[in-house]
């Protein structure tokens, strides 16, 4: 991580860093920051890196979707990616930028941010591993599907408002081992979705000014509030969620062998010979 100098105003308060010593790294929570309204992070910014993004790091769809859908199942909106972002106040869209820091100005932003946080994280789970960063640009009242994400995540709403609602993290009725072995070897995050879910979850509500922090796999989804929204996620992995990750890809093997394997512990020792097995037999192309 890039340290700041003395004269850059920091983003994230005391505060902020005394509530991520809390929370880090296994509980959602609510978080401030002092991130200004950046040259980098307007509309007309964003459409204009958007267009110069492979296909690959642009995703982008209609808003006004089901909580729970098939990624099969989303239609698209009709749009390039930077018109919908440019008109994503009357559109009814919803856009991500993936993997921003591809672009110099992006990743010094990025890096600036993740190094105000290293003296917290990397005491509990070690060096922040490939950092990268996604912005949202979302019309009022669109929906991101339930779905998880295998990052060490913490989003920062900067226009609009949006309501985070947030599941636990390894709490299998709400996403099983089996949807974990499917995702870590390839599969898709939309997870799915039963109304019985409703009032299990923790309601995160963002302003501009806010962020929250995101447990490695906590499954949820995204209201928008009733203007166009535009957050920046901040994201980083560590030894345990890779390991986390082999785990799972491990368990998938061996179900395909006909058992039936536990879900992984999260926390701290976790299935290490399971993950060691897995790596050693990813380099003998003993698995795919």
């Amino acid at each position: 991580m890039t340290a700041q100098s003395a004269d850059q105003v920091r983003v994230f308060p005391p505060e902020t860093l005394e509530r991520m010593t809390a929370l880090y790294p296994a509980q959602a929570g609510l978080l401030h920051h002092h991130l200004p309204d950046h040259p980098l992070l307007s509309l007309d910014a964003l459409a204009a890196l958007a267009d110069t993004l492979p296909g690959s790091q642009v995703e982008y769809n209609p808003g006004d979707l089901p909580v729970g859908i098939r990624p099969e199942d989303v239609p698209s909106n009709g749009l390039s990616i930077a018109e919908t972002i440019r008109t994503i106040d009357s559109n009814r869209s919803w856009a991500v930028l993936k993997n921003i820091e591809t672009v110099d100005a992006y990743r010094a932003l990025l890096m600036d941010l993740l190094g105000e946080l290293e003296p917290i994280v990397s005491p509990r789970t070690g060096a922040m591993l490939t950092p990268q960063g996604f912005v949202f640009i979302s019309s009022p009242g669109s929906i991101t599907p339930y779905h998880f994400d295998p990052e060490h995540n913490i989003l920062l709403q900067l226009r609009g408002s949006k309501v985070m609602h947030v599941w636990p993290a390894g709490d299998e009725r709400f996403a099983h081992r089996i949807e974990h072995e499917r995702y870590h070897t390839g599969g898709h995050r939309n997870l799915p979705w039963d109304d019985g879910f409703e009032g299990s979850e923790q309601a995160v509500p963002l302003a501009p000014g806010d962020a929250v922090l995101m447990p490695v796999m906590a499954p949820h989804y995204v209201r928008n509030g009733d203007a166009p929204s535009i957050s920046l996620s901040i994201t980083w992995r560590s030894e345990w969620s890779y390991r986390e990750s082999e785990a799972h890809a491990a368990n998938a093997a061996l179900r395909r062998m006909g058992l039936n394997p536990a879900m992984p512990p999260r926390w701290p020792n976790y299935a290490w010979a399971k993950t060691v097995g897995w790596r050693v037999a990813r380099k003998l192309k003993l698995v795919s």
